[in-house]
């Protein structure tokens, strides 16, 4: 949330205070909108990525706080986790040769970390799930030392008012409960952004989420969570029931839990952040001093500290975000699909898709979401975090007859979504080079069917016909992966299993 929480008491005054600032906040952010206030296009995109720690033998390492002292770097923080560490890119604006430069800051940064991590016998893993993490990993005690992160989860855990519960049936089933938020830390993440004007917002954020399922399709990367096989990626499952604050009840009357895909279409930003205030009481009531009505009323803007506080505690896949800089305000929309890894180049591969496809559906005549049911884009997306590069999507006919055809997501793209995109980086102005580049890596997962996911599978199921127990092959993969994430070449090109002795 990059909020300053201080830990303490909560009382019910300080909810209905809250309540009545967010209102406030709702209505300086109806009117911010109205007076047209917000910034001009200035094609900027951002990049953040969560990385997890583990040492030489692929064990988890927890130990930011002295990994992050040694790194000594802005770019790089605190996760939920004290396995956890996030890197952020600062804004670029889209065009040129952008990505290649995005892809040589990260591997200088990256590179940089993981020998400051060598230090204390830790490493930087960037994939979905670290696969050697254990039930025993994500307890409270192991939460990062932050203030926000501990009343998040005392306030998480008096609503739920009993164990969060996960039940994730895959490949296998888990089922297991924990007291606090603390198995939401296996999640590690990338988080794409994109300043958006507030017209042209309901178009990307719609085109956003009507390609999520190719997003995870393509890049799925966390197959295991505490030894089991799983989805293909199990952040979504495991997300939502980590931090699920309703009791079986309240979820039984169709009451929406935190992280969710939603469920309509939208027309503006207003909805969204509307929808936040109606649906999700409070999690953090902290208030700021300002007064948004009064800076509003005196010609300033106002920050919405408490909006943007909340909106922090909704969890969307696609999410919106209002920001100042420079004393504008800006919106833009947060793609919190993708799982981290496997490598950089595979990264900014799928940033590159993303930011081509979303420019070309959001600006098509007839767009995807007017011929795709909004019930259908969240089936796809539950199918694709079920079997990944392998999923089949429903996705509108071409033509004019309509209907919904069941194509498998890997024919989709090629076929359909990469000249999309190659046509919507052209419209950013990237250069032709890195258009073809990095879309080729998108390309080549696809003829291959191979994406981080069906590699981790494949050499984990090597590593046990050769003969290792589950712990022991979970180990080695996730030894081998580091090996080669590390080396850098994208994963459709990595081999199966391990290296002759």
């Amino acid at each position: 949330m990059g909020e300053k929480v201080v830990a303490g008491a909560v009382d019910l005054s300080d909810r209905q205070a809250y309540r009545s600032k967010l209102n406030q906040c709702l209505e300086g952010l109806g009117r911010l909108l109205a007076e047209r206030r917000f910034d001009r296009p200035r094609n900027l995109m951002g990049l953040e990525i969560e990385l997890n720690l583990a040492g030489s033998d692929g064990m988890p390492r927890m130990m930011n706080q002295e990994v992050l002292q040694r790194i000594a770097s802005r770019d790089f923080q605190t996760e939920l986790g004290m396995f956890n560490l996030e890197v952020n890119i600062v804004p670029h604006r889209l065009g040129g040769r952008v990505f290649d430069q995005l892809s040589e800051e990260l591997r200088t940064g990256l590179a940089y970390a993981h020998r400051k991590a060598g230090e204390v016998d830790a490493g930087i893993v960037m994939i979905g799930i670290l696969p050697t993490l254990g039930e025993h990993d994500v307890v409270s005690a192991n939460l990062s030392d932050v203030d926000r992160y501990t009343l998040l989860n005392d306030q998480m855990a008096a609503a739920r008012g009993e164990d969060f519960a996960l039940d994730i049936e895959g490949v296998e089933h888990l089922v297991c409960s924990s007291p606090s938020i603390a198995p939401e830390s296996a999640c590690t993440s990338v988080q794409l952004h994109l300043q958006v004007t507030p017209a042209r917002f309901a178009d990307v954020w719609n085109a956003a989420q009507a390609i999520a399922s190719v997003q995870i399709a393509l890049g799925a990367n966390a197959p295991f969570l505490f030894g089991k096989e799983l989805w293909r990626e199990s952040r979504p499952p495991l997300f939502q029931q980590a931090t699920d604050v309703r009791p079986p009840e309240l979820a039984n009357q169709g009451v929406r839990p935190r992280t969710w895909f939603g469920e309509r279409w939208i027309t503006s930003a207003y909805e969204l952040f509307e929808e936040n205030l109606r649906y999700f009481p409070p999690l953090l009531p902290i208030c700021d001093e300002e007064e948004p009505l009064r800076v509003l009323d005196e010609g300033g803007v106002p920050e919405l500290a408490e909006l943007v506080l909340h909106n922090g505690t909704v969890y969307r896949w696609n999410r919106p975000v209002y920001g100042m800089a420079d004393g504008v305000p800006h919106l833009r929309v947060e793609n919190r699909v993708l799982p981290a890894g496997p490598t950089v180049t595979d990264v900014i591969a799928n940033a590159a898709f993303y930011y081509g496809l979303v420019r070309a559906l959001a600006e098509e005549s007839r767009p995807v979401w007017s011929r795709l049911p909004f019930e259908a884009a969240e089936e796809n997306f539950d199918e694709a975090c079920r079997h990944g590069i392998e999923a089949e999507l429903l996705w509108p006919r071409p033509g004019r007859s309509g209907g919904l055809a069941r194509i498998p997501a890997v024919q989709l793209v090629l076929e359909e979504l990469l000249p999309l995109a190659a046509a919507g980086l052209d419209a950013w102005h990237i250069e032709p080079a890195d258009r073809d580049r990095y879309l080729g890596v998108i390309e080549e997962r696809c003829k291959r069917r191979v994406n981080g996911a069906s590699w981790q599978v494949a050499t984990y199921r090597r590593a046990l016909e050769a003969g290792l127990g589950r712990e022991a092959a979970l180990a080695a993969t996730t030894r081998r992966y580091a090996e080669l994430m590390h080396a850098g070449e994208p994963v459709h090109t990595w081999p199966v299993g391990f290296p002759a002795p």
